[in-house]
């Protein structure tokens, strides 16, 4: 169940949110030594690409401080245990759950398609339960619908449409699989924020049937719309910085500059453990038969080297739990939030983009008395846009920050429980 967004604790300082300094990734693998992946939140000039794990310092206004007593003991799991969810399964009423992957070749393309079921006791719907199958362009109408309804509300981000060549196949198991995760999420996201679950085109998405999405997806706004869009965003951008943006933007703006440095630069080094863990865990696999083979021409130690080859069977399993606690648990939520902190960037900039109309208008009407009625209304109908995105974005933005702050907090804590096991073993 996704329980994100509904949980209580203290905030953290202002300024590194969720990148506590008591959440430490330790690097390498038994008998090897490699320094912590997070050891505070301070992001530090890198002279060369090998000073990338040196990126933290011990600056304690962006790092969290612990609130327990040094003198008493505190598991990781005990960390987590001191959130207290307001609302728990009972109070939710819309469950939605992606899953199934299906591959459709055609003469024109190939393409994936996910079942979508939801199961819900809301009165809006007409049923209780719907089963649907949506492929990717479906989630990005989705979103896309979304954010043109909600421009200041932060929507939770998609996977991307394209991978980077030779990274991974778009077509293989694993791929298809870490999609479905993200979809999942996505749907989840939306279904439990107070606003967006309540969206008509989500609810569409939910319960149409395929013919029926697509006759409702062709009645979106026409090309000259989407094109007056596009040429005011462009006009916004061009006017520059508005004159009376509030300091709370202003403010909000600055941390997700930081914050987007500090994600991308923890998603690049995560993904540098894992690719040094792969390789580590590649060259153990062979050395194990080696001396497995070594044992049956040297009869004095025979024992000794089996046992040896037992140890290294041992470490390789425990190499192979740990790699692939990174790949499902770590390396997704840090690319989610580097897709987050873009996301944001974006809200802000629609956000200007309404302030910025007020402004027009506002100097219109200062070089033009004569038709100060007409200015008066139009500009009496922006200054209510502009509050009404105002408090949208307010409200969502300390919504998303306790949510980021937890669902951090939680994945280091888990990625440090998983390292204290792994060296055990």
């Amino acid at each position: 169940m996704e329980e994100e967004g509904r949980v209580r604790g203290s905030p953290l300082p202002a300024g590194g949110e969720g990148l506590g300094a008591n959440s430490h990734l330790a690097v390498g693998a038994p008998g090897t030594a490699r320094g912590p992946l997070l050891a505070a939140a301070e992001v530090l000039a890198l002279d060369d690409e090998e000073d990338d794990l040196e990126v933290f310092s011990k600056d304690t206004s962006l790092a969290e401080v612990n609130s327990f007593s040094p003198s008493e003991p505190i598991s990781p799991s005990s960390v987590i245990n001191q959130y207290k969810f307001e609302d728990g399964p009972e109070l939710r009423d819309l469950f939605i759950t992606v899953d199934d992957p299906e591959s459709h070749i055609t003469a024109i393309e190939t393409f994936i398609t996910y079942r979508v079921v939801t199961k819900t006791c809301r009165g809006e719907f007409d049923s209780s339960e719907y089963e649907v199958r949506r492929r990717y362009q479906d989630f990005l109408w989705l979103k896309s619908k979304l954010e043109e309804a909600h421009p200041t509300l932060i929507i939770p981000p998609l996977p991307e449409k394209f991978i980077m060549k030779g990274m991974v196949e778009r077509f293989s198991d694993e791929f298809i699989e870490t999609r479905r995760k993200a979809l999942h999420k996505f749907l989840n996201r939306i279904a439990d924020h107070p606003t967006l679950t309540f969206n008509e085109d989500f609810k569409i998405f939910l319960t149409a049937q395929a013919w029926e999405l697509s006759s409702h997806r062709k009645q979106g706004p026409g090309l000259l719309s989407r094109m007056g869009q596009t040429i005011r965003a462009v006009a916004s951008s061009v006017r520059g910085a508005v004159k009376n943006r509030p300091e709370m933007f202003t403010e909000m703006n600055n941390y997700m500059e930081t914050f987007s440095q500090k994600i991308n630069l923890l998603h690049k080094i995560a993904h540098r453990i894992y690719k040094e863990e792969k390789d580590y865990f590649n060259e153990m696999k062979e050395y194990g038969p080696i001396h497995t083979l070594w044992s049956a021409s040297e009869e004095d130690i025979a024992d000794s080297l089996k046992g040896i080859a037992s140890c290294i069977d041992r470490c390789c399993k425990a190499t192979e739990k740990r790699m692939a606690e990174l790949s499902e648990n770590l390396l997704p939520v840090l690319h989610e939030y580097v897709l987050y902190s873009e996301i944001f960037m974006g809200v802000l900039k629609r956000r200007d983009q309404i302030q910025g109309e007020l402004d027009s208008k506002a100097d219109a009407l200062a070089n033009n008395k004569t038709e100060k009625d007409l200015f008066s209304e139009e500009i009496g109908k922006l200054e209510d846009k502009v509050e009404h995105a105002n408090n949208a974005l307010k409200a969502d933005w300390d919504r998303w920050k306790q949510n980021m702050q937890w669902e951090m907090r939680s994945t280091f804590t888990n990625v440090a429980e998983n390292n204290l096991r792994y060296f055990e073993e």
